[in-house]
């Protein structure tokens, strides 16, 4: 399942994370790659104990947190600290697929990575290339969306960045271990969350709402962590 989530960043934070990366100083973004996707990666990332880094990815998952999408679509259990990458002028991200366990950097706990999210920072105009391409069941999605709107999909899609032929893409990145770590659990329990929300909205018999929100929370128990 892939999930667009307009504006999960307000103008204003879009403005201010941009101000504040500009002036940071980027490493090369293999260091935090794993063995196939160093070999592919050209980017620059910021420091992940930058107190840039960590200040920018509060505001992120303070924005999460009250996001109704993004809760209904991710079901997080946790969420890995949000990072920062840059792409400039030739570079790219070739073909690789995210690393299904990471190391928490606050206490080196083990981290499921079940879906990873990008969060677009740089406005569309100020850039060309740079596409998200997923591949999924259905052919390669490719993604590029305005400033302060983010994609979610399964970290178990294979993916690259197209290179950039112009300007910067700059985007916070990072990765949600779900209470269902089954995609197609997850996509079944976002449809039926997303149908209960739309009969609500319409007043629709009650007593038919209160049976499909019961056999989704019954659902969400039995597949639940």
């Amino acid at each position: 399942m892939i999930v667009h989530l307009s504006a999960v960043l307000a103008p204003s934070q879009v403005q201010l994370a941009m101000k504040r990366l500009s002036v940071c100083e980027w490493a090369d973004g293999r260091a935090t790659a794993g063995y196939q996707g160093a070999s592919v990666k050209n980017n620059r990332q910021l420091p992940e104990n930058s107190a840039v880094s960590r200040e920018m990815g509060a505001m992120m998952l303070s924005a999460l947190e009250r996001n109704p999408l993004f809760i209904s679509a991710a079901l997080p259990n946790r969420v890995y600290p949000p990072l920062f990458n840059r792409y400039e002028t030739g570079m790219e991200f070739g073909n690789h697929v995210d690393n299904a366990v990471r190391l928490q950097p606050q206490d080196g706990s083990k981290f499921r990575t079940d879906l990873s999210a990008t969060v677009f920072l740089s406005a569309l105009n100020d850039y060309d290339g740079g596409e998200l391409l997923i591949e999924d069941t259905f052919g390669t999605q490719q993604i590029k969306l305005p400033a302060g709107d983010m994609v979610l999909y399964p970290a178990s899609s294979l993916h690259r960045v197209s290179p950039i032929t112009r300007g910067a893409r700059v985007a916070s990145f990072f990765w949600v271990e779900s209470m269902v770590r089954d995609d197609a659990e997850r996509t079944l329990l976002f449809d039926l969350d997303t149908a209960i929300q739309r009969l609500a909205a319409t007043q629709a018999d009650q007593q038919a709402r209160v049976q499909l929100t019961n056999c989704y929370h019954n659902l969400l128990r039995k597949w639940a962590l």
